[in-house]
């Protein structure tokens, strides 16, 4: 549908029929809501800071545009995962947006700095909540336990603040380089808070993704139903053990290949895993005619 939309304005603009200049503009001030939330906080945007910062987040945002529109049709694929577990947990849902904010929702990214996975989390955060790190497995990479250990590291933040967004914010800045800022300061609220540049945006970027995720074509990005991605929920689970894992070889043997087993399962980051331990792995078994799915909303 959409194509055939664009080749009639196609062949309008070349009729001279419509006003090129006016029809899709090359760069536009974003409209911003009347009213808006985060975690059921209000975001005061009755003050001028806060505008002009939401503002220009959500201009960053917008002309973003490889990097938006793609985790933007990532939405379908890991917010169905991410959803439950943060439900589970009593940490709002809005933190999925966060989740987007981090990562992209790409789940192989990895920063210069060593985090990892959608969550975006330090090897050190990592195995203090019990996930192993390593060279052949790495389960901040894990969607599932990394988001579990994210809402961990959420819940104490806000049990220390008892504020959502003063914990999104220590999500970027520490909880103690919040807690410091904020005891200095005398403030107790993040939009009163003078912060580093990076946090003084975090919050607005999460908010800018909200807004965008929930109106892509007030934004500028027209996607259709079939061009969101089609979760990886076609699967059966078998296991892995064994001092020493070859995934390749796993792969074949349970009649898939090493590329399908890492798209559903891409904790495992080698060829082989030294498993001294004799740890048992659940893994994801993508079922025949899975690579042939079509992106689906």
């Amino acid at each position: 549908m959409k194509y055939c939309f664009c080749l009639l304005i196609s062949l309008f603009l070349s009729a001279g029929w419509l006003p090129a200049q006016n029809l899709f503009p090359q760069a536009m001030v974003p409209v911003l809501p009347e009213t808006l939330e985060f975690a059921g906080e209000e975001v005061p945007l009755d003050r001028f800071d806060t505008r002009e910062s939401l503002q220009r987040e959500l201009s960053v945002t917008m002309y973003m545009h490889s990097r938006t529109i793609y985790a933007l049709m990532r939405t379908t694929r890991y917010f169905p995962i991410i959803e439950p577990i943060l439900k589970k947990n009593g940490v709002p849902v809005d933190f999925k947006y966060l989740c987007m904010a981090e990562s992209g929702l790409n789940p192989e990214v990895r920063s210069p700095a060593g985090a990892a996975g959608l969550w975006q989390l330090m090897p050190a955060v990592g195995r203090s909540y019990g996930m192993e790190v390593g060279r052949g497995v790495d389960e901040r990479y894990h969607i599932e336990m990394a988001t579990e250990a994210a809402c961990r590291h959420l819940k104490e933040s806000y049990e220390r603040f008892g504020s959502w967004t003063l914990a999104a914010a220590a999500y970027n800045l520490g909880l103690t380089g919040v807690a410091t800022r904020l005891e200095k300061q005398g403030v107790t609220s993040y939009y009163d808070a003078f912060f580093p540049e990076e946090t003084l945006r975090y919050v607005f970027r999460i908010l800018s993704l909200k807004l965008i995720a929930e109106h892509p074509l007030r934004y500028g990005f027209l996607i259709e139903e079939e061009d969101y991605l089609a979760p990886f929920d076609q699967y059966r689970e078998t296991t892995a053990r064994g001092h020493k894992i070859d995934w390749a070889a796993f792969a074949r043997a349970q009649g898939t290949n090493y590329k399908m087993l890492r798209a559903y399962n891409p904790w495992i980051r080698d060829y082989e895993s030294q498993n001294p331990s004799g740890r048992v792995y659940t893994v994801r078994i993508p079922l025949e005619g899975t690579e042939k799915q079509e992106g689906t909303k």
